[in-house]
């Protein structure tokens, strides 16, 4: 399983959203700082889910990272987090 698969995994899981989409950013950052060649370093994550009605959105970003764990950080390298709550534009 790939990275983006487990984070589609986690989030579905944690937040129940209704828009996840998961965009592999890494070939843009090819040979910059963070690039491990994994071809899965750097991704954005747009997400539309209930689970973010009345929260800020640093909390938001928050909850988003504490669904991922461990991999944000540790296998992937940047993490640029699009968070919504339904009827919300991201």
């Amino acid at each position: 399983m790939g990275v983006a698969d487990e984070m589609r995994a986690l989030l579905t899981e944690a937040l129940a959203p209704t828009v996840l989409d998961i965009i592999n950013d890494s070939a843009s950052h090819s040979g910059h700082s963070g690039d491990d060649g994994s071809g899965e370093s750097h991704f954005t994550i747009v997400i539309e889910s209930a689970a973010f009605d009345g929260v800020s959105r640093l909390q938001r970003q928050r909850m988003v990272n504490k669904a991922l764990g461990n991999i944000p950080g540790d296998r992937v390298h940047a993490l640029a987090i699009k968070a919504s709550a339904a009827g919300e534009n991201a």
